[in-house]
């Protein structure tokens, strides 16, 4: 699918930066599902001019507006970016791929934690919440991959070229299909269960499920909820800050020509209203990237 611009995270942020950019004449298609933010379960009372709303709210009315000026929903997450001659390319989990003239990154930062004994004792000692990252430390060793969806899928067939063993941790394997068939034709060893804690000496030794199975690993990578900001950054050579940030400068311009950045992953105050102020400046200078490119 070929677009001007694709737009990854469906908040308030994303949705934003997509009504502006497609009113500036551009076709814009926007990744994500607007349950996943935020704000989904907020409750807003202090955004200019309006009174009460909840985030669903909020959100349903702005996936209305985006698509009454054009923008293309999908509800698929992004899993892979690269560069491609023209500008870039982006993959969802359902195997579409888009060619754009610009990104605009608008993910949120949240990192879910799966809240066990010794996850954070042992985080940055074998324990990641970063594939794309840390998977280089990992050469010919054991890891774990946690979690449901996409991201996980991603991260096992990912750390599959580098570990000796990899196994893929999952409750329920929510992940899109595509990627659930792909990761049973490789080697990764998939297991239902859930950890119950982590233990080691100065790094990370074992992983004990809740049913009292226990695997020997070297490193455990949590992927919960959408692959974050950080993971797809590298892969458009766009480094995040220790904090999983993205600078950008007034203009929401990232260091990479042709990326901009809005909402939570550019900092804080991570508040609605920042968020659409920004979606608001990333859309619009998205939008004049894309129509200089064109000229």
């Amino acid at each position: 699918m070929q677009c001007d611009i694709v737009v990854i995270g469906c908040g308030a942020a994303g949705l934003q930066a997509a009504i502006h950019a497609a009113r500036k004449k551009t076709k814009v298609v926007i990744l994500g599902h607007p349950e996943s933010s935020a704000l989904w379960k907020a409750h807003i009372d202090n955004y200019f001019g309006v009174r009460s709303i909840t985030g669903k709210e909020m959100l349903e009315i702005g996936m209305e507006q985006a698509r009454e000026v054009g923008v293309e929903i999908v509800a698929e997450e992004a899993i892979t970016l690269g560069r491609t001659d023209s500008g870039f390319k982006v993959t969802t989990d359902g195997m579409k791929e888009l060619e754009c003239k610009a990104l605009i990154m608008a993910t949120g930062i949240s990192r879910t934690k799966l809240n066990v004994p010794g996850e954070r004792e042992f985080h940055g000692l074998g324990v990641s919440y970063c594939a794309n990252c840390d998977c280089h430390f990992f050469k010919k060793k054991s890891v774990a991959i946690i979690g449901d969806g996409s991201n996980a899928a991603v991260a096992a067939l990912l750390l599959k070229d580098y570990a000796s063993t990899v196994y893929w941790i999952s409750q329920q394997r929510k992940a899109s299909p595509e990627l659930v068939e792909r990761v049973r034709g490789t080697s990764i060893q998939m297991i239902d269960g859930w950890p119950a804690k982590i233990t080691g000496e100065q790094v990370v030794k074992v992983m004990e499920l809740q049913d009292g199975k226990v695997l020997a690993v070297d490193g455990i990578f949590i992927e919960l909820g959408a692959k974050g900001a950080a993971d797809m950054a590298l892969e458009v050579d766009l480094v995040a800050d220790e904090e999983g940030r993205l600078p950008v400068d007034a203009r929401c311009k990232t260091e990479v020509e042709g990326v901009y950045a809005c909402g939570d992953i550019t900092g804080q105050p991570w508040q609605v209203a920042r968020a659409v102020g920004q979606g608001c400046v990333a859309g619009l200078e998205a939008a004049a990237f894309v129509r200089k490119e064109k000229e």
